[in-house]
């Protein structure tokens, strides 16, 4: 990128500087100097606006700036082509004898040497440089953002903050109490100190009854009184687990279950988050609670399985 700025610098400097004279028996090129610096001016723009995207990826993530900024160099790239194609580009075809050489393959090396000597920072060099570094902006735009994925990215955006005797708070920061969710109820809670927007800190705790219950044996204890926790976030496409479905009249409803809103992927409750219905491919990690002496609810452990969409590494779950 610095050479080909150094040699913008000395174009707009020394423009007096004469191009190559042309090969015998061919007419002269024709020079659009306003159309040459205008594709210069453009793809200059490039790294500039790639510059402007990295600033942004590292400060504030905006997606719709993120995605402008992009953008720009993309349309910068596609003008600067377009325009030298039509303004630069020769567009007449000529056709050249070929006279007899005595050695013609070691004949063009050495005219190729003695034009590349004599040309200098011509308009032509100066473009190609110019088109490397926009290139190579595109390029450095486009392989950023796997900074963020590191060695094990997906391991990284679900790690577990759930520990023993942790306490569960909602959307304010206050711990919940059990007994205000109301049989048929729910409600979103989070880890208590650990950051919100991470995946794993939230669960959506329900309230059953005790006898509808029927949990795995080695769960026996993780849903006291009948309020279960499990992760809010779906095992099919990682949307949030927003809706709980709780019969009203036993002998016709189907079992309490949560209900991801984006493609219908159904959770049974009762029977530890197994998926009932629905596109997912696993069951809804399932938290352990406790509830402590001031009646609020706490983790007795961590969850059941990995927390994520499946594809982020179901094997590991």
């Amino acid at each position: 990128m610095i050479r080909w700025l150094v040699a913008a610098i000395l174009l707009l400097f020394g423009r007096g500087r004469p191009e190559p004279p042309p090969k015998p028996g061919l007419p002269p090129r024709p020079t659009h100097p306003r159309a040459e610096l205008l594709v210069l001016a453009l793809l200059a723009l490039v790294p500039g606006a790639v510059v402007v995207f990295a600033v942004v990826y590292f400060t504030s993530a905006n997606t719709q700036l993120l995605g402008l900024t992009l953008g720009g160099a993309f349309a910068f790239a596609a003008a600067a082509s377009a325009l030298a194609a039509n303004r630069i580009l020769p567009q007449d075809t000529h056709v050249e004898e070929r006279p007899e050489l005595d050695h013609p393959v070691e004949q063009a090396e050495v005219e190729e040497l003695v034009a590349e000597a004599g040309e200098g920072v011509t308009r032509k060099r100066l473009l190609v440089l110019a088109a490397g570094g926009a290139g190579s902006a595109l390029a450095g735009a486009l392989v950023l953002p796997a900074l963020s994925c590191g060695p094990d990215a997906t391991k990284i955006l679900s790690e577990s903050p759930w520990r023993r005797g942790l306490r569960l708070v909602d959307e304010h920061g206050d711990p919940i109490v059990a007994h205000a969710i109301e049989l048929g109820g729910t409600i979103t809670g989070f880890a208590e100190g650990a950051d919100k927007e991470r995946l794993a800190s939230s669960v959506v705790v329900v309230h059953v009854r005790p006898d509808e219950l029927d949990l795995p044996p080695e769960r026996a204890g993780w849903a006291p009184e009948g309020f279960a926790a499990y992760s809010k976030i779906c095992t099919h496409a990682g949307c949030a687990v927003s809706e709980f479905r709780y019969p009203l009249y036993d002998p016709t409803s189907p079992k309490p279950a949560l209900v991801c809103p984006c493609h219908y992927s159904t959770f049974d409750v009762s029977t530890g988050g197994h998926r009932i219905f629905g596109p997912a491919g696993r069951a809804l990690p399932q938290l352990p609670l406790e509830i402590d002496g001031d009646g609020h609810l706490v983790a007795a452990g961590d969850f059941s399985g990995r927390v994520g969409p499946s594809w982020w590494g179901v094997r590991k779950s």
